[in-house]
């Protein structure tokens, strides 16, 4: 395949995936089934967010600023399943990069990734060679693999020989100075409820100014109280709320978000930390040396940082080069070829 068959073969399932086929409606409700947390409302979230980068334009713009690799070696992935087609960005840079991909899917990947796949090789049946779905990796070049930092030890202990990219926890955060709009409050509820806060780039922590007037958080929000007729949202709710009542733990509880003071950046499921400031020059520096720990940053305000920022509302739509720990694979893959 050239690259630019590659490249078109992407274009053609970007369009397919926001398609309102009973094929994909099929897919996507067993899915539901299978994963309670893949709800439709957050796989076609998911499905959307991906077609918006598989254009030609944005593919062929993205592709050009490496050297163009047909290779023979056998990238072996190994993927999560916290979210809806979590590792889709690190099977495209394979595929495109015109690498093997030797695939380890979650045992929570709810059969998405396999359909993906096939109607990709449907479109180009040139991948059907370059595409292989494993139990168990071997004969393999180079790693790409994630999951958490237990795992991560486990991953270093048997592919650390190979080139490899290994990923660990990772958590994002939001930094507020208490002069959001309604509207930009809101659009952080999208950055904190989507795919139930589940992804590494959810906001799992909320650094804000000494004093700052929560209600106008808790206002801006109250769209999101569906989250709470999920039954497995719900559970953590109830039982996080539970834990805090029984300790004593100072909280703040809106029926189905609870806040916390807590220095730490990975909050309980349906629980968000946060932290006030009195500078925000130092939060930023303090920030700083949690480089490896934190996946993005929301915020309206300007701060300088090596940390990937986004405005309020838009941490869930990665571009092409958002790569995920800021670790560029089609840099990693090039290298290799």
């Amino acid at each position: 395949m050239t690259q630019k068959q590659r490249i078109d073969a992407f274009v053609a399932l970007g369009k397919l995936l926001t398609s309102d086929g009973e094929k994909i409606e099929r897919v996507l409700r067993q899915a539901s089934i299978k994963n309670p947390w893949y709800t439709l409302d957050n796989t076609r979230k998911q499905l959307q967010a991906l077609s918006l980068n598989l254009t030609t334009e944005q593919l062929t713009n993205w592709v050009t600023s490496y050297p163009i690799v047909q290779s023979n070696k056998t990238v072996g992935l190994i993927l999560a399943g916290n979210i809806p087609l979590v590792g889709f960005h690190d099977i495209l840079c394979v595929l495109i990069g015109g690498f093997h991909a030797q695939i380890k899917l979650s045992s929570d990947d709810a059969g998405l990734t396999t359909f993906v796949l096939d109607e990709l090789i449907t479109i180009e049946p040139a991948f059907a060679e370059k595409i292989q779905i494993v139990d168990r990796l071997q004969q393999y070049d180079l790693i790409i693999a994630t999951g958490s930092d237990n795992s991560s030890r486990y991953f270093d202990y048997y592919f650390g020989k190979k080139p490899h990219i290994i990923r660990k926890n990772r958590n994002s955060i939001a930094i507020l100075t208490g002069t959001e709009s309604p509207e930009q409050l809101k659009a952080l509820g999208a950055d904190i409820f989507d795919y139930f806060g589940l992804g590494c780039r959810s906001v799992s922590k909320l650094y804000i100014p000494r004093g700052y007037d929560f209600n106008l958080f808790f206002e801006a929000i109250e769209d999101f109280n569906a989250v709470k007729e999920h039954n497995k949202y719900a559970n953590n709710y109830d039982y996080n709320k539970s834990i805090y009542l029984i300790n004593g733990d100072k909280h703040l509880d809106n029926g189905f978000l609870l806040l916390k003071e807590d220095v730490r950046l990975a909050s309980p499921l349906a629980t968000v930390f946060y932290e006030e400031y009195e500078q925000l020059s130092q939060t930023v520096a303090q920030l700083k040396m949690q480089t490896d720990k934190i996946q993005c940053i929301v915020t309206e305000s300007t701060i300088e940082t090596n940390i990937p920022t986004f405005p309020l509302g838009d941490s869930q739509c990665p571009a092409l080069t958002d790569y995920a720990d800021s670790v560029d694979v089609m840099a990693f893959l090039s290298e290799k070829k």
